[in-house]
């Protein structure tokens, strides 16, 4: 497991908080408990690749209930749910909210431990993803209002030449300009421009790109 990542543990019960701080000791894994959700939400909260830990039955807001909120809040931490009372609908309703497992207590040490690792995992992969989305825009963002207008036109599939007579612009003044965003996007080819402007429309207002 990565020495930055800490896993965070909600569960009421102090003799599982204090065996699981234990466990994470002992693999080498930073570790915060929490006895509620409403203690996890107070707290200051190391910005790191995290896995939440999370028991099912908990006083005031249960651990299912959170889960379904946390997207809402703010909170996008892959979570390992444990219990000591689940049954099927309870794990499948967890599973399907995207929960990493559902390990019935009393488990195997190392069933959490890989859990927890297979959480870590996916919440490096969404910090890398959303780290190469900012690099993305601030590429789009450095490009001259021409060059935008110009990027577009260009992965609609139009030619230097259609897109010179559209814009009232010679050949040659398009073709600097199509150099110079693909430079600036760090666009290899025509299908990486592509792919790049994609992935942009997907994530930021049209009316905000134009």
């Amino acid at each position: 497991m990565q020495d930055d990542s800490i896993v965070f543990v909600i569960d009421d019960e102090q003799a599982i908080r204090e065996a699981l701080d234990s466990l994470f000791r002992s693999a080498g894994v930073r570790a915060m408990s929490f006895a509620s959700v409403a203690d996890f939400l107070g707290s200051e909260r190391p910005d790191a690749p995290a896995c939440l830990v999370l028991d099912v039955r908990l006083p005031g807001l249960n651990g299912l209930d959170f889960h379904g909120e946390m997207d809402e809040l703010g909170i996008r931490v892959p979570v390992v749910f444990i219990t000591a009372h689940g049954d099927v609908p309870m794990s499948v309703r967890a599973m399907r909210a995207g929960a990493v497992d559902f390990l019935i207590k009393p488990f195997q040490d190392q069933e959490l431990l890989d859990a927890v690792r297979v959480g870590f995992a996916r919440d490096r992969l969404r910090r890398a993803s959303l780290a190469a989305m900012a690099t993305l825009k601030e590429r789009y963002e450095s490009l001259t209002m021409r060059e935008k207008e110009i990027l577009w036109l260009v992965v609609a599939g139009q030619q230097n030449k259609q897109i010179a007579a559209r814009l009232g612009l010679s050949v040659i003044t398009v073709k600097l300009h199509r150099g110079q965003l693909m430079r600036k996007m760090q666009a290899r080819s025509l299908i990486d421009l592509v792919r790049k402007t994609d992935i942009l429309s997907r994530t930021i207002d049209r009316g905000a790109i134009h």
